[in-house]
This record gives C-alpha cells, sequence and structure tokens, in this order.
C-alpha cells in the first residue's frame, strides 16, 4: 500500500491578535486519526474568556481593515490563494489525516475548491457596487453596501478546509474581520490556514481562531454583544440554538444547515451516468455532505435494473486507508457518528426496510481500529424514519414512483430544502421540476456541483442565507441609503 509522507508541522495554539497562544484554563483537545484512532495533535482549548479576547482583537483591526482599498484586501485573499495552492501537498495529508477524506479527494477536490474559492472572493473584493435609485425631483439618493463588522464564523467537522474558504473569503473581501471557531474534531487544516495567512501579510486581529466546543466557545460568538454576525454550518438543532443566543444584539444570522436530498431518476434517464452520479452522490466524502442525495428516487419500470448496478457499484467501492491514492471511501470523522449512522440500520429495519448491501462496518480485520460503515443502500417507504431524517453517512434510502405527481411529492415530502437532482432527457420536465422542487440547489443531469461564483443555501429547515458569489458578498455587508438635496426646494413644514 502506497502512504504519503507523515504529517507535517502544523500550529496547535489559538490565534488571538496575531500571536499563538494558549487557551485561557490551559486545556487541550486531543484530536484523532478516524482510520487508526491515533492521536494526531493536542490543540488549545478556547473557552467564553478567550472569545472575547478574540472579539476584543478583532475589535481593534477593524477599522484599519475596513478603510483599507478594497483591490488591495482581494490582493492578500489572492496571495493567500496562491500559498494554499503552494501547500497542496500539506494540506490535502492535514484534511485526510484529520477527517478521514480519502487523499486523492483532497487533492482532486479540497485543496483546488479552497484555491478557487480565496481566488474569487480576492476578485470580488473591489467588484462590489452600489446604486443609484431614482427619487423625488432635486434629490440624490444613492446605495451603498458597507462590511458589519466583527464576524463569528462556526465551521463544521465534515469539509473544514473548504467551509473556512467559504466562510473567511466573503467575509475578508467586504472589509469584515473574523473569529472563527473549526470544529474539534477537525481544526488542524484551519489553524494551517491561519499560519498561512501570517505568511502572506494579513494584519493581526483580522483573522482570529479559536478551536474550542460549541458549548462553551460556540455559544458565546453565538451571544457576543460585539459580533455582528454569525455563520454557521452544521445542524438543523445546533442552528436553532444559534439563533436563539444570536437575540441578545440581534445579530444577523447565517445558517447552512441539514439536508435530505431528493435525487429523481426517471424512466428516460441515461442509466449508466445516473448510477455514477448517485453514486457520488451519496458516497462521496462517506455521505457526510449536508447536501447528499441521501433519498434516491426511482420510476418503478427502471428501478430493478438501476439497482442492480447501483449495488454492485457500492460494493466495489474500495474502503481503506484514506493516505492510500487507491482509497475511493474513507473512514466517518469520529467513532461517535459511526455509531449513531449503524445505529440508522436498525432503524430502518425495525420500519420494515430491505437492507439490500451495507448496513455494517467492514470485516476487513486491516479495517477495524478505523470508523468505516460500508456502502448502504436501504429499500424504504417514503413515511420511514430512514427517509425522513437526516443519516449523514454512506446510507441511501430508495423509494419508487409511477407519476411525476408522485415523484414530486416524495421529493417534497421533508422539512429540508438544501440540494435536489433529476436526471432525465425531457427538458420541459426538468426546468418544470427545478422550478417545483422546494430547495436551494437543482442539479440536471449531474449532483453535488458547487463553484464560488453559485449561490449555496437552502429554505425551510435547511437554513437560510446563501454563501458563495454576489449573494455571500451581500450576507457580509449592510446596505446605507444616502439621501442629497442637489437642488430640491423644500417648502418650510411648519408655517407661522
Amino acid at each position: 500500500m502506497a502512504r504519503i509522507d507523515p504529517l507535517p508541522a502544523f500550529p496547535t495554539k489559538l490565534l488571538i491578535d496575531g500571536k499563538w497562544c494558549d487557551g485561557a484554563d490551559g486545556g487541550t483537545i486531543t484530536v484523532a486519526n478516524p482510520f487508526d484512532g491515533e492521536a494526531l495533535a493536542e490543540v488549545a482549548i478556547a473557552t467564553a474568556a478567550d472569545v472575547d479576547r478574540a472579539v476584543e482583537a478583532a475589535a481593534r483591526a477593524f477599522p484599519a481593515w475596513r478603510a483599507l482599498a478594497a483591490h488591495d484586501r482581494g490582493r492578500l485573499l489572492l496571495k493567500l490563494a496562491d500559498a494554499i495552492e503552494a501547500d497542496t501537498a500539506n494540506l490535502a495529508r492535514l484534511e485526510a489525516l484529520d477527517t478521514g477524506h480519502p487523499i486523492r479527494d483532497c487533492l482532486s477536490l479540497d485543496v483546488p475548491r479552497t484555491v478557487l474559492c480565496f481566488r474569487y472572493f480576492g476578485g470580488m473584493a473591489d467588484k462590489l457596487e452600489g446604486s443609484v435609485v431614482p427619487v423625488d425631483a432635486g434629490f440624490l439618493n444613492y446605495v451603498e453596501r458597507e462590511p458589519i463588522g466583527v464576524v463569528g464564523a462556526i465551521v463544521p467537522w465534515n469539509f473544514p478546509l473548504m467551509f473556512t474558504s467559504w466562510k473567511l473569503g466573503p467575509a475578508l473581501a467586504a472589509g469584515n474581520t473574523v473569529v472563527i471557531k473549526p470544529s474539534e474534531i477537525t481544526p488542524l487544516s484551519t489553524l494551517r490556514i491561519g499560519e498561512l495567512m501570517q505568511q502572506v501579510g494579513f494584519p493581526d486581529g483580522v483573522i482570529n481562531i479559536v478551536t474550542g466546543y460549541g458549548h462553551d466557545a460556540g455559544q458565546r460568538i453565538a451571544e457576543h454583544p460585539g459580533i455582528g454576525k454569525v455563520a454557521f454550518t452544521g445542524s438543523t438543532a445546533t442552528g436553532r440554538r444559534i439563533v436563539e443566543a444570536s437575540a441578545t444584539n440581534l445579530k444577523k444570522v447565517q445558517l447552512e444547515l441539514g439536508g435530505k436530498g431528493p435525487n429523481i431518476v426517471f424512466a428516460d434517464a441515461n442509466l449508466p451516468a445516473a448510477v455514477g452520479g448517485s453514486a457520488f452522490a451519496i458516497f462521496h466524502n462517506q455521505g457526510q455532505a449536508c447536501i447528499a442525495g441521501s433519498r434516491l428516487i426511482l420510476h418503478e419500470t427502471i428501478a430493478d435494473a438501476f439497482l442492480e448496478k447501483f449495488v454492485a457499484l457500492a460494493r466495489s467501492i474500495r474502503l481503506g486507508d484514506p493516505l492510500d491514492p487507491q482509497t475511493e471511501m474513507g473512514p466517518l470523522t469520529s467513532r461517535l457518528h459511526q455509531e449513531r449512522v449503524l445505529s440508522f440500520v436498525e432503524v430502518a429495519r425495525e420500519q420494515g426496510g430491505d437492507v439490500l448491501t451495507g448496513g455494517r462496518a467492514p470485516v476487513n480485520a486491516a479495517l477495524a481500529a478505523g470508523c468505516f460503515v460500508e456502502p448502504t443502500i436501504v429499500r424504504a417507504q417514503p413515511d420511514h424514519r430512514v427517509a425522513q431524517e437526516e443519516v449523514f453517512g454512506p446510507f441511501v434510502t430508495v423509494l419508487t414512483f409511477r407519476t411525476d405527481e408522485e415523484a414530486l411529492a416524495i421529493a417534497n415530502g421533508t422539512e429540508y430544502g438544501l440540494g435536489a437532482g433529476l436526471w432525465t432527457q425531457d427538458i420541459t420536465r426538468a426546468h418544470r421540476f427545478a422550478k417545483q422542487i422546494h430547495a436551494g440547489m437543482v442539479w440536471i443531469n449531474s449532483y453535488k456541483r458547487v463553484h464560488p461564483g453559485s449561490p449555496f443555501g437552502g429554505v425551510g429547515r435547511s437554513g437560510y442565507g446563501r454563501e458563495m458569489g454576489f449573494e455571500a458578498m451581500r450576507e457580509y455587508t449592510v446596505a446605507k441609503s444616502v439621501w442629497v438635496n442637489v437642488d430640491a426646494q423644500i417648502p418650510p413644514f411648519y408655517r407661522r
């Protein structure tokens, strides 16, 4: 088995006001490799007191960062993108070891998407324009976009490197300063990004990294009166708690939450393309993706033919060490999450679901120490829990339909609304479904395509607000309306 070089050096302390420091209570978090359980690092724990210090540093840095010419902010983001690209091998190893992502995915997707995101927002920094509004004669009314101030960003454990760029890119391009908390499970790539930001010349305090637990550091970010906005990616339950905590100062909140993506395959679909695309939709990153196509909705006339190929493909996926370039699926990111995903297999069986393949940890002794779950395919009914609740693993629920109306009803039959896919050669049907599906994103004859220029986000229990594109720049700014009396003659309102 070919392995990549050992883990490179990386910071393990908090980054506050340009200095790497221990947390206030001196505690540490053990970061473990989900493949073998071995400790990768002891990372400093940030408490609420550390968040306070980070917010103070970000507030001090904000006036100068906001005043910096937009093209100079963009230049730093572009330099950061170059530094990340040059550090691809190191960052890919960190991400693979910390998260369980196969190294091939880290090299081909995670790091390149991170670079692309910082480059996009580096170019966007001086492109956000205001507007002029036609109003009463004699007046000029213009609207400009201003940065919010200090932004709190909370990054999840499933794509920590990529989501760090999704938060930092637009926030910094718009002129905000940031306090960012990566997941305590997977903080290593975010810490490395902080180190690279220092190397390319970001001013002290513009970016502050606090590695701590959600119930302490995350809670303080959500409730802190000095933070003007919280951008959160994670579970719907945690998102609700963040909204409640944010009421302390009515801060702006952006939520990218869970999903239960419908992936509809019609009778006229290109079957080989749909099988391959549907496998990527659910099994990429071990299914640990909010946009995963976790409900596979098949027309009954092609269901058997589709499943024959789909099950065979699932069984052929190579599980293994994330650092092995031949590995196609690594472990789930933690033991606790592995147990949660496997618990849904029993839930499915209890409600009469049929497990077509998987549903267990692999029996291979070489994988026994890892947090693995075999690719799992379960036939069920639309009202079953596995068709309604987010499993967040390599676990797909198969449902069938007869008519377009039934397919749409199943697709819209959950409280989530993040991503959705459909496979058909009928262009009229494709556009009709794209309009009628309750989701923030729809892919036609593909799945899980993302780009920094395309807005990313959901509706319903999947949250609100948008990452990426012009929409993201608006999310990290506020509109200010300015009225100028050019030559209007205003008669006295009160006459004496």
